[in-house]
């Protein structure tokens, strides 16, 4: 787990350093692809209280969630779909329900 929160750490590092833009039509799949990551992050560190974590279907879990969700706001935009704010609430949901768990985790102890 230790070498996932490194790796967000430079990745965000490297990210504010580098002047790269992101036009706007990809915004969508870029905030989607954001949220998917952070579930992947947050649902590991359940995973990590649980003392269940799997660093293979972390990284699965992480890369496959985040391929999906864009994967279904790129199809929901070229069939004029809004499945955008659908990947987005769920994604949200699963983050919150991760961080309750997170919370209270912590204050038992």
């Amino acid at each position: 787990m230790i070498f996932a929160v490194l790796s967000l750490t430079a990745g965000a590092i490297v990210g504010y350093l580098c002047n790269v833009t992101i036009p706007g039509e990809y915004s969508k799949l870029f905030s989607v692809a954001l949220l998917a990551g952070f579930d992947a992050i947050f649902g590991g560190l359940k995973a990590v209280s649980l003392n269940n974590f799997d660093n293979t279907n972390f990284l699965l879990g992480f890369f496959l969630n985040t391929i999906l969700a864009v994967f279904m706001v790129f199809i929901g935009d070229n069939l004029s779909i809004e499945l955008y704010y659908v990947v987005l609430f769920v994604f949200a949901l699963r983050i919150f329900k991760n961080l309750s768990y997170l919370r209270h985790h912590l204050i038992r102890k």
